[in-house]
């Protein structure tokens, strides 16, 4: 495939099982700083049922990515492959991949609203006062972090190194072998015993 290529084609929903009405889009882009990636999509107008994902076609080295985040970079390219864990540390919150993650490129200001949103679904689940009392803290971090207000550090884990912040601010670290033993992928893997 080139930038020219588009793959498209009728399939069965995947939400509401309607046989050929679901249109599904592949196509492989290049990304600057990031290389070639399949990006896909499934709508179905039968249903409402969306689905997009960019799922990297290179494997690089394992790779640790840090930025402080401050007032002056909310706007720094993200790139988060489907296999990275991403987390702030100092506000407690973390991401990590499962069987149904996907890749996503977005900026900072945009990974501050994901966490956001994800604070926000866990103060509807949880209704326990310490439950709601940290979310809350949290979502006031969030938003300060977005007004531009004090630093925090996101980090980005690929145990593929298909992610990238794209900035000379941001570094890239070699995981230490013991920390990518841990990590998790987000794919199941089966080993023999």
């Amino acid at each position: 495939m080139n930038d020219e290529t588009l793959t498209e084609m009728i399939i069965k929903c995947p939400a509401c099982g309607i046989e050929g009405v679901a249109k599904s889009i592949m196509k492989e882009i290049e990304i600057p700083h990031f290389g070639n990636v399949l990006e896909t999509s499934i709508q179905c107008p039968s249903c409402g049922f969306k689905h997009n994902d960019i799922i990297a076609l290179e494997q690089n080295d394992p790779a640790k990515y840090v930025l402080e985040i401050n007032r002056n970079n909310l706007s720094i390219r993200v790139v988060r492959s489907q296999s990275a864990t991403v987390s702030i540390p100092e506000i407690g919150v973390k991401v990590e991949p499962g069987p149904k993650s996907e890749g996503y490129v977005t900026n900072v200001e945009g990974m501050l609203t994901r966490f956001e949103d994800a604070v926000k679904k866990a103060l509807n689940l949880f209704d326990d006062v310490e439950s709601q009392t940290n979310a809350k803290k949290t979502l006031d971090e969030i938003h300060e972090l977005k007004k531009g207000n004090g630093t925090a550090t996101l980090i980005i884990l690929d145990p593929f190194g298909q992610s990238n912040i794209v900035s000379e601010k941001a570094e890239i670290l070699e995981i230490p072998e013991e920390e990518l033993k841990n990590l998790k992928t987000g794919f199941t893997h089966i080993e023999d015993n």
